[in-house]
């Protein structure tokens, strides 16, 4: 089953069975407003530049990017966090077709704004082996413009769930990115953007992989 797939079972079960249909049409309310906003178009699309940037790894440890572009394309995956679901079953979705992504040339890295200790909880909870980076204060995803704030009423709903994005963060706000996914070539350009205001919607690694292929050879 692809990721597509299993996003959708997850959708309808939990808007069946889990979510009360207020607290739904308040999340829906949401993402209609963030799509009414337009993150999505002006944030970094084909054809840009990527800034480079260093961020901790789940154990602390830093990671550029542009030393991960002296070895090949880079894959980036930003999450909301390991609170998030939809968020988990991308990152496992990714765990599998990292050997694929690898046999490509390619490196794999995911971006949340949680602390480095929550990026470990969800690295082990999904026993990932690519790098899981915190993004203290979203500072890298500001750059690639995906945050936005949590309306008010929403952050009443995550608080009634249980999350505590001011915590889980280390930041004390209520700030996420976009759920989105880049394809970046060596020289640091966007070849490939998925953006979906709509946090239940995340590219297929299958489509990740189409897009690997896509790029042109480079001949050392």
């Amino acid at each position: 089953m692809s990721l597509t797939q299993d996003l959708d079972n997850f959708r309808a079960q939990a808007r069946t069975v889990h979510i009360p249909a207020d607290k739904i049409a308040l999340m829906d309310q949401a993402t209609q407003e963030l799509v009414t906003a337009g993150t999505a178009q002006t944030s970094l699309n084909v054809g840009a530049q990527v800034p480079d940037f260093t961020l901790p790894n789940a154990v602390g440890a830093p990671v550029q990017l542009s030393t991960l572009l002296a070895q090949g394309p880079v894959v980036i995956s930003f999450y909301r966090g390991g609170w998030c679901p939809y968020c988990n079953l991308e990152l496992r979705a990714l765990q599998q077709a990292l050997p694929e992504i690898q046999a490509l040339g390619a490196s794999l890295v995911a971006i949340s704004p949680q602390t480095p200790d929550n990026s470990l909880s969800t690295a082990e909870k999904n026993s990932l082996t690519f790098a899981v980076l915190s993004d203290s204060g979203n500072t890298v995803a500001r750059q690639f413009g995906l945050v936005f704030e949590l309306p008010s009423y929403l952050q009443e709903v995550y608080a009634g769930f249980g999350i505590d994005l001011p915590t889980s963060n280390g930041d004390g706000r209520w700030e996420l990115p976009i759920a989105a996914t880049y394809v970046i070539t060596p020289e640091g350009r966007v070849a490939y953007a998925f953006i979906d205001p709509d946090y239940t919607q995340r590219l297929d690694p299958a489509d990740i992989v189409s897009a690997l292929k896509a790029l042109p050879v480079t001949v050392a």
